[in-house]
């Protein structure tokens, strides 16, 4: 038995003698694969109503405040349950965490369904099957969002780690990117409202048979580097300790939880605003998938460059300026008729430097508080951005306020008018630039990982040749 699991071990390894005794498999891309999916998956059903808002509130006969309700949710119940995950993660590992992401995410999106079933239909009350679907869906999320960090570092060479990360972190807005394109193109009027609840439970039942089926261990027999085998080498409590005593790593989780919490109100309202200005759901479908396309293609070169430079401060502060310019300008521009070539050429740029450097920020986090465990560096981030995310979003609702000029409004009148967001979108601007500067004069640090590798490597290699001395000494007597 012993012999046919180390044949099996020896056909996943990719390299027979890779350096200091670590080893790859080529499992970690199927491991990979399914995190993509799910993490896919889940962005899709967080955000499936934000880009046809006003459609949304006219099927099920709700506000416009309500349908924005279905997107906060995940910022509201992920905070708690955010906290659990760390301790998850850390402690149960990747298998259990990514396996139980499946089950919620795909029961989630099931109960969405029921909203539309005429057998078991509530009247009015139908609302309730989808804040309750919503709400195991948003449980769901922190699972899979921690998890690229952990999955990078426990599969994945230091060599690759940057690039895994990315891969795993940017599937996320690659959800978001479908569903911009995907909601507005499916639903025409509000009786479209159940086929696009069909077909977003289609990847989320896939995700959960790939999980179930495909992920059969927490981690590789022999870890791919040196930082990978000290993972788990602070408890959960010690390492939250030690994350608050940490300067660089506390700037670090305010200007990113700032950031993510600016995007996640981007893409939640961005219908609403533009459409107060006559522009179509399937233009600003087109922003919002402009804006991920750019990110990932900006993630993807950033990634391969930080990799080979090791150059995340530089990059990070680099790009935060520029998102905090687009931001700005994107601010202005909204607020404007006819201006589709300029915002959509600035909603390119918005995604490009501010998504590119999500997953840099992740690999920043677990640099500069190594040996802390990457489910909690990265957790504690997320629940900071989730926080924000409900007090800007909360915030930038509270400003807009009814419009008097209407004539050219392609928002639902019957749903509670059109509202005037000039005043929040300067706010939206004025805090992305607030963050940007914080940022750049603020956080100053030292790559804790890489030395801690680069230590370890000298020793090894100090290691051996001793040893190949003394055979030679040895052979020498003889």
């Amino acid at each position: 038995m012993d012999v046919e699991v180390a044949a099996r071990q020896a056909e996943e390894k990719e390299d027979p003698s890779p350096p200091g005794g670590f080893q790859v498999y080529k499992r970690r891309w199927l491991v990979l694969g399914v995190v993509c999916l799910l993490n896919c998956s889940n962005a899709m059903l967080w955000l499936s109503f934000a880009p046809v808002a006003d459609k949304t509130a006219e099927h099920f006969s709700i506000s416009l405040d309500t349908v924005n309700w279905l997107s906060l949710v995940y910022l509201v119940i992920s905070v708690p349950f955010g906290l659990v995950a760390i301790w998850m993660l850390d402690t149960l590992g990747l298998k259990c965490v990514v396996i139980l992401c499946a089950w919620l995410n795909m029961v989630g999106s099931i109960v969405r369904e029921l909203s539309v079933i005429n057998v078991l239909s509530l009247g009015s009350l139908n609302i309730v099957y989808l804040l309750v679907g919503q709400c195991l869906c948003a449980m769901a999320q922190p699972l899979i969002v921690f998890a690229p960090t952990k999955l990078a570092a426990l599969w994945f060479p230091d060599h690759q780690r940057a690039t895994a990360n990315m891969i795993a972190s940017m599937s996320n807005p690659l959800g978001l990117l479908i569903t911009n394109i995907l909601s507005p193109a499916l639903v025409h009027e509000g009786k479209d409202i159940p086929l696009m609840l069909g077909v977003y439970t289609g990847p989320a039942v896939l995700a959960c048979v790939l999980a179930t089926v495909g992920i059969r261990k927490k981690e590789p027999p022999t870890p791919p580097s040196a930082s990978a085998s000290q993972s788990n080498s602070q408890s959960v409590f010690a390492g939250l300790k030690m994350l608050l005593r940490n300067r660089p790593y506390l700037v670090l989780m305010i200007t990113v939880g700032g950031g993510v919490a600016l995007f996640s109100c981007f893409s939640a309202l961005l219908e609403q605003v533009l459409c107060s200005m006559g522009y179509s759901n399937l233009f600003a479908g087109l922003c919002g998938a402009l804006f991920t396309v750019a990110g990932l293609i900006g993630a993807f070169l950033l990634g391969l460059y930080v990799d080979r430079t090791k150059k995340f401060i530089e990059s990070t502060k680099i790009g935060i300026c520029l998102s905090a310019l687009a931001c700005t300008a994107f601010a202005v521009v909204s607020q404007f008729r006819n201006q589709t070539y300029a915002l959509a050429v600035i909603s390119s740029v918005f995604g490009f430097f501010g998504f590119a450097t999500y997953p840099v920020y992740m690999e920043l986090a677990v640099e500069c508080s190594y040996p802390v465990g990457e489910g909690t560096s990265s957790g504690l981030i997320f629940v900071a951005s989730q926080i924000l995310g409900v007090i800007f979003m909360v915030l930038l609702q509270s400003l807009a306020v009814e419009k008097k000029e209407t004539t050219y409004s392609t928002c639902s009148v019957a749903q509670g008018g059109t509202l005037d967001w000039s005043t929040s979108s300067l706010v939206f601007a004025g805090i992305s630039s607030l963050i940007a500067c914080f940022y750049v004069v603020a956080f100053h640090t030292t790559y804790r990982r890489i030395y801690a590798e680069t230590s370890n490597s000298c020793s090894i290699n100090k290691t051996d040749d001793y040893i190949t001395d003394g055979l030679q000494k040895g052979k020498d007597t003889d």
